[in-house]
């Protein structure tokens, strides 16, 4: 006899099978899900396993697949079993996944035993056998088989007591009791195909009831529908309380991945668009040019379709669609029967999520209407509970008399009643509604109106005073009427944080005036109600230098000044004139002025006046003076944003011409703002299109006559400009940050070139490069150094990184810290441009330099000026008795090199040895040996 395991989630499936297949002798075993299946097939190798299709956790599928996948198993024949499927539609996922025999409940015992002994390998020798007079199996929700059974078992009965009573030979009795057995079998077979479709829509109900996750009710409902009627594709989509899109859209199925990158169809469009309008299913055979609406469709363009209405009795929240059912033209009653089934239960647990704590206690009440009905005193004793847990005023209230039947202590805070006086007076007392017009609302509310569940009104208090809340209600039914649930919450302190919001929202915290948002509005403001012949004068008050006092004096001091400044502006201005805080240390000011008055220079004349006095902050004292930008309406602009860019460049130049003063704008002003615009445009295209190269400007030695180096010098070549001069466009790279950006390719390229010259055998040079202030005090600046020599495998020997004096004076402990860290890479350390800076001479010995370059100012008359000389011979003795190396910048001529070798200079940079070269001229040049010349 054969071993044969039986894997079933459902206790009646193995116990039938256990004791049809026992008769037979076979040595049976029994797992209750897949995973123990596996296991016991490992243990007991069986010749024959009996799985069901869907099972929790691990369906048929999975199981043989990796059943499939131990070469010990892989050879073990396998019968599927399914009450969920069709024959056809089983027969299809069979054949996917290598299986052969499938059986679909109600299976008759013949018909089990013969396919059985097929897998098994014993050919057909039941198939001769009578076929029993079986009662016929009918759809698993279209048919009653409990009843079917019952009535099967009763007529069952009466026939074996005319057989007890008979005298008739044994074996017609016999038969006749093996037929009955049969009868008896094929109904408890039906009723088991019933109980295992039933029960995964009861296990979907119980897993959607307790699913508080919206997108994973969608996903759970979409896989039972689409799994239990086979379908190719199974979609649902939400409406959102507008109607006019899908709040959520969940595709699932062979187009899945197509569908999900494409955007959510119109909820009203074409087939789905009906369901909406209409509660009843749509199945077709064949859509044909039926309008889909963007729904998934799997292959051709004509397919079988099946769509419900996910609905309760009071609203349509969606629809469920299947498309293309696999193993038949059509769907089926069944699939019908079960999607619809699938879709009410979806839209009770859908309504779960949206209705208010009270109305949930409704549906747990209507939950359970099947097991008893509750009384009226029970629905309180929840709502009870969900009262005592908040702090609004919630109201339980009887639409015809009119009365409270139960409120919250809540009720009683928020309106000033009592508890008897509440219940006395009723509804009405608090409101200003009459008697009629709230029997009318309630009667809204009950009919499911949903312009009457949710709104903000004003109510009364006892004492008279009104307050304003936020109402929400629900209908509940009790016994054979309906109450009302209002839930009212105060929105005092929704009203007074709305207050305190507008005012964040519009006035500066610091100083108490408007803010930019509450200034740009008022000039807007002024300038519609501008009058003929009135000016609208706009000025721009920057503070100069302010940066100072919050780094000198801290932060705190920094916006206590901030505060006397805005009070002497505000005490500087006349009555109608508008001020506010626009910026960290910036201010505007809006005058209404006759035109051509020039009113704004007595203005402007107070507001110096006012600001002259030294300001007392924390005990100490300090100066501020303050550069102003002008513009006027209408001769400069008749925009409030064209007036404020328009002050605002010429509130730079005001800060470009010396600070403390005032400037108009001028269209002169406008267009060279505009040229500095493009330019910077035309320098950040200059980054993405690789516009920037590198020159180098040869150093040589002045003991070996030699190339020594080189420093790497930025160029920017525009198309259509040519050469753009460096002292255009370096500054605007520091002004608008982007030195960073581009002394970082500065700093790769330069390790790149390296790379190559190495590769091609050249003398290893050592090349230095220029790094600003703002790229020096990078935080990122020592791991792209260090990334870069990386990458290329360059020397750190070979990298020389050129800062000026007044960088490392700026911030000196930043400074000697950024340096320590460069240094301990391995790079050389140059201070450009030496001697033109700070009194940077005490410094010397905390900074790790290697090297001190003499600016060309000192060199250039170094010949016929005995104090450049003078300065020049010291600096060179005092770097040497640092041990450090010297390089002359600037060196034009032979008088010049004469000088600095007779003082011991190192080396020379300039246009006497060779101009900025190329990388090609500049390697000609060190392959030539071109001498120094004398």
């Amino acid at each position: 006899m054969a071993r044969i395991l039986i894997v079933d989630d459902h206790v009646l499936n193995r116990d039938f099978l256990s004791t049809l297949l026992g008769y037979g002798g076979h040595h049976l075993s029994e797992a209750a899900d897949g995973e123990a299946g596996l296991r016991q097939a490992h243990s007991l190798r069986p010749h024959l396993i009996i799985a069901p299709v869907l099972m929790p956790g691990m369906n048929g599928q999975e199981f043989v697949t990796r059943l499939k996948a131990d070469p010990g198993l892989a050879s073990i024949p396998v019968i599927f079993c399914t009450a969920a499927y069709g024959e056809r539609e089983a027969t299809v996922m069979a054949r996917a996944c290598g299986v052969r025999w499938v059986m679909c409940w109600p299976a008759q015992p013949q018909q089990v035993l013969r396919i059985v002994r097929e897998a098994l390998g014993e050919g057909h020798e039941l198939d001769d056998e009578p076929v029993l007079d079986l009662p016929t199996a009918r759809s698993v929700l279209s048919a009653d088989p409990l009843q079917d059974y019952l009535q099967v078992a009763e007529t069952s009965s009466q026939l074996m007591d005319r057989l007890l009573e008979s005298s008739a030979s044994a074996s017609p009795a016999q038969e006749q009791l093996q037929r009955m057995s049969q009868r008896l079998a094929g109904s408890l077979a039906s009723l088991q195909a019933v109980s295992l479709r039933l029960s995964a829509l009861i296990e979907l109900g119980i897993e959607l009831a307790t699913e508080r996750d919206p997108d994973d009710m969608l996903h759970l409902a979409c896989r039972v529908a689409h799994n239990m009627c086979v379908s190719s594709n199974a979609a649902i989509g939400i409406v959102d309380d507008s109607g006019a899109r899908l709040s959520h859209y969940i595709v699932r199925g062979s187009d899945a991945g197509a569908s999900r990158e494409q955007p959510p169809p119109a909820p009203d469009f074409g087939l789905a668009g009906s369901l909406l309008r209409q509660r009843d299913p749509i199945r077709l055979a064949d859509t044909g040019s039926a309008a889909t609406g963007g729904l998934p469709l799997a292959g051709s363009q004509r397919h079988s379709f099946l769509g419900v209405a996910i609905a309760s009795p009071t609203r349509i929240y969606g629809w469920l669609v299947l498309t293309g059912k696999l193993g038949a033209a059509e769907f089926s009653d069944v699939d019908e029967r079960v999607t619809t089934t699938v879709a009410a239960q979806l839209a009770v647990a859908w309504e779960n999520l949206v209705l208010y704590r009270e109305v949930a206690r409704q549906h747990e009440a209507l939950k359970r209407q099947a097991e008893e009905r509750r009384t009226i005193d029970e629905d309180l004793r929840r709502f009870r509970l969900a009262m005592d847990a908040t702090s609004d005023a919630i109201m339980l209230i009887d639409p015809v008399g009119l009365r409270f039947i139960d409120f919250n202590d809540a009720t009683c805070r928020l309106f000033g009643y009592s508890a008897e006086e509440l219940r006395r007076l009723g509804p009405v007392a608090m409101g200003t509604r009459s008697e009629a017009e709230l029997r009318k609302l309630y009667a809204g509310v009950i009919e499911g109106d949903e312009r009457h569940t949710h709104a903000e009104i004003s109510l009364q208090r006892k004492d008279g005073t009104p307050v304003m809340v936020e109402v929400k209600r629900r209908a509940l039914q009790s016994g054979a009427g309906s109450i009302i649930v209002a839930v009212a919450r105060d929105l005092t302190e929704r009203e007074a944080e709305r207050e305190r919001t507008l005012k964040l929202a519009h006035y500066d915290t610091l100083t108490g005036l408007p803010n930019r948002v509450l200034f740009v509005m008022r000039l807007r403001r002024a300038l519609e109600q501008a009058q003929p012949g009135t000016a609208v004068v706009l000025l721009l008050l920057d503070l100069d230098r302010f940066q100072k006092v919050n780094d000198t004096m801290g932060h705190a001091k920094g916006d206590e000044l901030l505060r006397q400044v805005a009070d002497r502006l505000l005490q500087s201005l006349r009555k109608p004139d508008a001020i506010g805080r626009l910026g960290a240390d910036e201010f505007g000011i809006i005058l209404a002025v006759p035109r051509n008055s020039h009113e704004e220079t007595v203005v402007m004349e107070r507001i110096r006046e006012a600001l002259a006095p030294r300001f007392a902050i924390g005990g100490a004292h300090t100066t501020v003076t303050a550069s102003i930008g002008i513009a006027i309406y209408p001769d400069d602009a008749d925009t409030a944003e064209a007036l404020l860019k328009y002050a605002d460049t010429a509130m730079h130049w005001a800060k470009k011409d010396g600070r403390n003063v005032h400037r108009y704008f001028t269209a002169e002003m406008h267009r060279l703002a505009l040229a500095r615009l493009e330019l910077e445009n035309a320098l950040r295209n200059a980054i993405e299109g690789n516009e920037f190269r590198l020159m180098y400007q040869p150093k040589a030695s002045i003991a070996s006559a030699t190339v020594a180096g080189a420093e790497v010098l930025l160029r920017w070549e525009r198309p259509g400009f040519g050469y753009v001069s460096p002292s255009l466009f370096i500054p605007l790279l520091e002004d608008t940050g982007l030195i960073v950006q581009v002394g970082a390719w500065v700093i790769e390229e330069t390790c790149r070139v390296l790379k190559s010259w190495r590769e091609a055998g050249r003398a290893q040079l050592q090349l230095s490069f220029n790094v600003s202030a703002r790229q020096f005090f990078d935080i990122e600046l020592e791991q792209l150094i260090k990334r870069a020599l990386s990458q290329h495998q360059v020397d750190p020997q070979l990298l020389m990184l050129e800062l000026t004096e007044s960088a490392l004076m700026s911030d000196v402990e930043q400074s000697a810290s950024v340096l320590a860290s460069l240094k301990h890479l391995g790079l050389d350390i140059a201070l450009d441009d030496f001697g033109t800076g700070y009194s940077s001479l005490a410094y010397l010995r905390r900074f790790p330099i290697d090297t001190l370059k003499i600016d060309i100012a000192f060199i250039r008359e170094l010949s016929s000026n005995p104090e450049d000389a003078a300065i020049v011979a010291a600096v060179i003795e005092m770097a040497h008795s640092l041990t450090l190396n010297v390089v002359a910048e600037g060196v034009e001529d032979a008088a010049q090199l004469a000088w600095l070798r007779e003082h011991g200079c190192d080396q020379i940079q300039g246009y006497w040895y060779s101009k900025p070269l190329s990388e090609a001229a500049f390697l000609q040049l060190v392959d030539d040996q071109v001498p120094l010349k004398s």
